[in-house]
């Protein structure tokens, strides 16, 4: 390493103000090729814009960075990602309710309508997998969901995003990732997910920059309580007998007419079934 400067020196830059965060920009080379790492990030509940936010990331454009890989410690959702698991993000929900690329638009820093039918570059997922598996590291992929936080999520609002197919789910990476694909470059996420608590847990929950926070090690193994494959939306469910069915019976197919329900003793029933056990 070359040289660290801390964020307090850079002109603009936002300063960390998480405890886990240092704060400081690592100059210098990796197997012979010049790398910017930051040691630290800033979240938008630490009360930066957005814009703020994802600053860093045209600080390193314009320190001549072409290709971006964003880290993060995250929560699992999903059950077949055990507790430290490492997970090559290929796509993203951005629930945070903002979006450092809304305001006036500058041309030379990328186009108003940023495609991100590719969010993260499927090449270097590739080459990340097949590094992986080269030095026999566990990898798996997966969805995040970005939220504002700092609270973390209730038991409601985990199978929630389970339910909307999110695997992990932090408070950072998608506004880098917004600012980075502004300007079409590479760009990938690496996340660690470290296990989270449902609101209905008697443990309290620890938060994801912090590994051995508070109940860390005890959470629920399925948090969401919907298992490792999100439900289908009602319309993608198998549609519900009609009122005279064919049922099998002792000798072959025969119909049989079962008890008729008004639509909203149906309604009633159906909304039971889609809230689960909460």
């Amino acid at each position: 390493m070359e040289s660290v400067v801390p964020y307090r020196d850079i002109p603009h830059f936002p300063v960390s103000t998480v405890e886990s965060h240092a704060g400081e920009l690592h100059l210098g080379t990796l197997s012979g090729r010049p790398v910017a790492v930051m040691k630290g990030r800033v979240h938008y509940y630490e009360g930066y814009t957005m814009r703020q936010v994802a600053f860093p990331v045209r600080v390193l454009k314009a320190l001549g960075c072409e290709t971006l890989v964003i880290t993060s410690a995250c929560g699992g959702m999903n059950p077949d990602m055990p507790p430290g698991t490492i997970v090559a993000i290929t796509d993203h929900i951005n629930l945070m309710g903002d979006n450092p690329l809304i305001g006036d638009n500058d041309e030379t820093l990328g186009p108003r309508f940023p495609d991100m039918s590719e969010p993260y570059a499927r090449d270097l997922i590739a080459r990340t997998e097949a590094t992986a598996l080269e030095l026999e590291i566990p990898l798996q992929r997966g969805i995040f969901v970005a939220v504002p936080g700092p609270n973390l999520e209730t038991a409601a609002e985990y199978r929630f995003l389970r339910w909307i197919g999110a695997d992990v789910v932090g408070m950072s990476l998608v506004p880098e990732n917004l600012r980075r694909g502004a300007r079409r470059p590479a760009r990938a996420g690496l996340e660690r997910r470290h296990r989270r608590l449902p609101a209905r847990s008697a443990s309290p929950g620890g938060h994801s920059d912090d590994p051995g926070g508070g109940g860390a090690n005890r959470a629920d193994p399925d948090p969401s309580g919907l298992g490792s494959d999100p439900p289908t939306r009602p319309d993608q469910r198998e549609p519900r007998p009609s009122a005279a069915s064919v049922v099998g019976g002792p000798n072959g197919h025969q119909a049989q007419t079962r008890h008729q329900r008004t639509p909203g003793s149906q309604a009633h029933q159906e909304g039971r079934a889609d809230q689960g056990d909460g």
